[in-house]
């Protein structure tokens, strides 16, 4: 009797499970990544604050639009990639993808920290105040607290395996938030304006101020990548110290 054939995946995907694969592959993308970032963010920066033109009612004021909106879209990618991560974790047992979503946390928290700070900036000299108690801003806030909670359950266990799965556990939880931040100013009667980036639909905004948002957007990503390579390079040579390769790896740096 034929047995059913497993699903095949993609080569790649197996050799996620080799530290040694991930961390020869993440050292050659990382001068990429990062250059890349480099110039976006340096090209967006100067393009946002002195070509695009200033909003005919928020003034210049709406210029922290380029800082806020990339890291409050960042925030949100960031944690389904976490979520994601640790799901493969769990699935298919591959410890680089717990590497990923523990790399993954304090970046996004960063991102949503980022994400509160600029809009509470942007709305003071908008909304006259501070903070409100909006479905988008409280969506957000929330956000942080999911990071900052997963953060501090990782702290609290000594073994990363136990970490690992219930961070990923509390993470999939968390997930429910994501289309309720994105969904919240269609949902609700919020002071929070309406989606100002998207790819799908025509920009809500002129193209000018839009193609530097989007230069920034980009630039953010490639950001992120750097930082979640450099992370992850140090936590794979954290966690395999005691393989044989990376022992010959250490002796080579020392030679």
């Amino acid at each position: 009797m034929k047995t059913a054939k497993q699903p095949v995946l993609p080569k790649w995907f197996y050799q996620l499970a080799s530290p040694k694969w991930c961390y020869q592959i993440t050292g050659t993308l990382l001068p990429f990544f990062a250059t890349l970032a480099i110039a976006l963010l340096v090209t967006g920066f100067v393009w946002a604050l002195l070509f695009a033109p200033q909003d005919y009612q928020q003034g210049n004021s709406f210029r922290i639009i380029y800082i806020h909106v990339p890291s409050a879209i960042l925030a949100q990618s960031i944690y389904i990639t976490m979520a994601l991560s640790g799901a493969i974790g769990i699935i298919w047992k591959i410890k680089v993808a717990d590497m990923v979503a523990y790399t993954c946390a304090p970046i996004g928290a960063s991102m949503a920290f980022l994400a509160l700070i600029t809009g509470a900036i942007w709305g003071k000299p908008t909304w006259g105040s501070w903070w409100v108690w909006d479905a988008r801003l409280t969506s957000m806030l929330i956000l942080l607290f999911l990071y900052f909670g997963i953060m501090a359950l990782y702290s609290a266990m000594e073994k990363p395996e136990t970490a690992a799965r219930s961070t990923a556990i509390l993470s999939l939880v968390g997930l429910v938030n994501i289309p309720i931040i994105k969904y919240s100013v269609d949902w609700w009667n919020t002071l929070h304006q309406p989606a100002t980036f998207t790819l799908t639909e025509k920009p809500a905004m002129p193209i000018e101020m839009w193609l530097p948002l989007l230069v920034m957007v980009v630039g953010f990503y490639c950001f992120f990548a750097t930082a979640m390579i450099v992370r992850l390079r140090n936590e794979i040579l954290t966690r395999e110290k005691r393989t044989a390769w990376v022992k010959k790896l250490v002796t080579e740096i020392d030679r």
